[in-house]
């Protein structure tokens, strides 16, 4: 049965000590966005420039990597680590929803759509603070 599989890109702000993903990025951004996949996902996992294709629950370190200052040879080849492993994960008919930058999502859509799943990307083209807005919107929480 096909499932809908969210996956929210990592950011720089992150807890100091090592810890499930979940907890690790502390930024409203990350907050917003992966409460937003836990409601209308399936399964979600985290882009994460260092390790990869992450549970939210796998205990990971601090660190700081991005792929926004990475040349896009390394992107590329974070890419390919990171099909890899969705490979694992996907079936064909799965929807996938991206919720990360163009460089964390640029080489990963041909790869998804090869696998027979559909892509979803609700902030594109949204500046920072649209995208904190628009996940504000469909949590719910700009009532509080």
């Amino acid at each position: 049965m096909a499932k809908k599989i969210a996956l929210v890109a990592c950011v720089s702000k992150k807890n100091p000590m090592p810890m499930p993903a979940r907890d690790l990025y502390i930024s409203d951004w990350f907050r917003k966005a992966s409460a937003y996949a836990m409601r209308v996902a399936d399964e979600w996992y985290i882009l994460s420039a260092k390790y990869g294709l992450v549970a939210p629950d796998t205990v990971i370190e601090p660190y700081d990597e991005t792929l926004n200052r990475m040349p896009a040879d390394a992107r590329r080849a974070w890419a390919r680590r990171v099909s890899k492993e969705l490979g694992q994960v996907l079936q064909p008919g799965d929807q996938v929803m991206l919720l990360a930058g163009i460089k964390y999502r640029e080489n990963l859509i041909g790869p998804i759509r090869e696998m027979g799943c559909s892509v979803e990307i609700p902030l594109q083209g949204l500046r920072i603070g649209e995208q904190l807005r628009w996940l504000k919107q469909q949590l719910g929480w700009d009532h509080a």
